[in-house]
């Protein structure tokens, strides 16, 4: 079949998925489509190898303060800060607010990601085509393998493989989580591929299109695509998360300057929130009950109500900034993010998003890692735990 053929079926895919005019009129009122409150069942079937489920009202629940595997409990507390411009990871020290350790890596790090088994973190070095790895235990490198265009990094559920998110290629690359050898390639209709996340079932992954506007459902067992879905309004697309009852996908939307939300089983869009300029990352609270949105483009974090689907709070830096990407402290009591254009990492309060600390950093500081976390697997990014 020729390109032209594929992306062809491909589009008609995009069709028939995508929302009809009704869809988009109820899009663009918000958070008044509301699913159904009754606590969903256990997934009917799971992707296999995944493990178990344990709450289907809240896939985060294992993500509470203090539940540390032993697999990562003696790992000292730091902050993983890769710097895209400088192309070297800055360690901070949670306790003390400070730079403890700095080392060079590859051109354009951009994300620090925990691996399945959350005993290793990889530095994806994207125009350097290489990982870094670091030893939590440590918090120092050790060595590098060749993987070509690292721009993100997420792991199947069922902990098989490693998802390189090849964004300038368009590619989803799946390589043994072992071995890191490459498996199985997969070309999508998805300009600027970013970021992703995973159906309550494991057996669907939805991803941004930063520069197509839309996101794509794909088939994680198959490794095939299944849908594109254009945005509304349209927009960059960015982070993506899955709520915590599994029903709702939220996506940041750089442009849109808000989150979209998609109903991964129809895959159709439900809503948006509107949240600040330069909508672009997510991150769930410890408890669930809140999503935290960077707006990067002035300098503020909005809070929506998971329940309600509406956003309750907004803070403001003091002092300004460009708030990034990052994570939620071990405990929940601190929200770590970078200062992409400002060179620096803003520690705040989750009680009442006071700023705790500006820590100067290298320059371009990007997804940032807090580590170690809660959860039994990570499915890569920053920190995506279940």
């Amino acid at each position: 079949m020729s390109h032209k053929t594929f992306f062809s079926l491909l589009l008609g895919l995009s069709l028939l998925a995508g929302c009809s005019s009704s869809d988009r009129k109820q899009a663009k009122t918000g958070g008044d489509a509301a699913l159904p409150a009754a606590a969903p069942p256990p997934p009917a079937n799971p992707l296999p190898g995944m493990p178990p489920v344990t709450n289907p009202g809240d896939i985060y629940s294992a993500d509470r303060p203090g539940l540390l595997i032993d697999a990562v409990r003696s790992f000292p507390a730091r902050v993983y800060v890769p710097n895209t411009e400088s192309n070297s990871v800055d360690v901070i020290d949670p306790a003390t607010y400070k730079v403890i350790d700095h080392f060079k890596v590859g051109k354009l790090p951009q994300h620090v990601t925990p691996s399945w088994d959350m005993k290793t973190l990889w530095v994806l070095n994207d125009k350097g085509n290489s990982l870094t790895r670091i030893d939590p235990a440590t918090g120092k490198a050790h060595g590098t393998i060749r993987v070509m265009d690292p721009y993100n990094m997420y792991y199947t559920p069922d902990g098989k493989y490693a998802i390189v998110v090849a964004e300038q290629r368009e590619r989803l690359e799946f390589y043994d989580a072992q071995t890191m050898k490459l498996a199985n390639a997969v070309w999508v209709p998805c300009k600027g591929i970013d970021h992703m996340d995973f159906t309550a079932d494991g057996r669907y992954l939805i991803a941004s299109c930063e520069f197509g506007g839309a996101v794509i459902k794909f088939d994680v067992g198959a490794q095939k695509l299944v849908g594109r879905l254009p945005v509304s309004p349209k927009g960059m697309p960015q982070d993506v998360k899955t709520s915590p009852d599994g029903r709702v996908f939220y996506v940041a939307d750089m442009d849109a300057n808000g989150v979209h939300e998609i109903d991964p089983d129809s895959f159709r869009e439900i809503g948006f929130i509107p949240t600040g300029k330069g909508a672009h990352g997510l991150y769930v609270s410890r408890d669930s009950k809140v999503l935290y949105v960077s707006n990067r483009g002035e300098g503020t974090i909005s809070l929506i109500d998971l329940a309600r689907r509406k956003v309750t709070q907004k803070w403001t830096l003091a002092g300004g900034g460009s708030p990034d990407m990052g994570g939620v402290s071990a405990d929940g009591k601190v929200l770590w993010l970078s200062g992409r254009y400002n060179s620096e990492v803003y520690a705040i309060d989750t009680s009442n998003g006071k700023l705790l600390a500006r820590i100067p950093v290298g320059h371009g500081p990007h997804g940032l890692c807090v580590y170690p976390q809660p959860g039994r697997y990570s499915l890569g990014h920053t920190g995506v735990f279940r």
